[in-house]
């Protein structure tokens, strides 16, 4: 279980195979265990690497164990795993919060990525009008009362609504309740506000942009930045959810295996 103490911080990370490092970021309350089908799939072509982000999984701030945290201080770790393996420039995989993580990355260093893979996820999370106020605030009441369990209760069946997905489900909120309250909601507030979208057009490397047919509704409006990102592509892939790479693992790696491939270094 190998960990780096960096800037005040353990973060425990994953590693397998060999070849062309690919990076893996997780979401909210979520940890490495998010990208295993990944992780089977891809190790045998490329150095496969996952990291939970500081505050969640493994990882422990050792000075704020319970935040305030920031995306910068996130993309910062992760940044700092790479160095450490030797690992760079590396295609970098994000969902949802670990999509914002990315998006941090590219406008910070970009020469750490070779690509950039957005999973359901916006280059801003700036909360906006009646509706995604109240939406952002009742979680934020859910997550303080009940904590990371309760929310999860919450979120599953919307994740993964499909009568077949009990066992998805199941595994989720269990996943979900390893969260230490405090930390959840620091990781929370961290991606509240934050924004890189004023510099899309600067972003140059190779992108790709994943989104599920039945996204949260405040995610659905990827194609409108999307097309201004000047090497960045959009894939929909029909009749899946927010949590789309463990739900429906086979179309989503099949398309990020084309996209690394084309993308591979000479």
């Amino acid at each position: 279980m190998p960990f780096l103490t960096t800037d005040g911080a353990e973060i425990h990370y994953e590693s397998a195979g060999t070849g062309e490092p690919v990076l893996f970021l997780h979401g909210l309350g979520s940890s490495t265990l998010d990208w295993e089908l990944q992780f089977s799939a891809f190790s045998g072509r490329y150095r496969t690497i996952a990291i939970d982000a500081r505050g969640s999984g493994k990882s422990r701030d050792l000075r704020k164990a319970n935040g305030p945290f920031s995306v910068a201080e996130f993309a910062s770790d992760a940044m700092a795993v790479l160095d450490h393996l030797g690992a760079t420039p590396a295609h970098v995989v994000g969902l949802s919060m670990g999509g914002v993580i990315a998006f941090q990355m590219a406008v910070t260093r970009p020469q750490a990525l070779h690509s950039m893979t957005i999973v359901n996820s916006a280059p801003a999370f700036e909360v906006r009008g009646v509706g995604a106020v109240a939406t952002i605030w009742l979680r934020r009441i859910i997550s303080r009362l009940f904590g990371p369990k309760g929310m999860a209760r919450i979120l599953a069946p919307k994740l993964f609504p499909a009568p077949e997905h009990e066992s998805l489900r199941r595994q989720f909120i269990a996943r979900m309740a390893r969260n230490r309250r405090g930390a959840y909601i620091a990781t929370q507030l961290a991606v509240l506000g934050w924004s890189v979208a004023d510099r899309l057009e600067t972003i140059e490397v190779p992108t790709l942009v994943v989104g599920a047919e039945h996204d949260y509704p405040f995610l659905a409006n990827k194609q409108a930045w999307v097309q201004r990102m000047p090497r960045a592509e959009y894939v929909e892939i029909p009749d899946t959810h927010h949590a789309l790479p463990i739900e429906a693992p086979k179309p989503f790696n099949a398309v990020l295996g084309a996209f690394l491939a084309r993308h591979a270094s000479p």
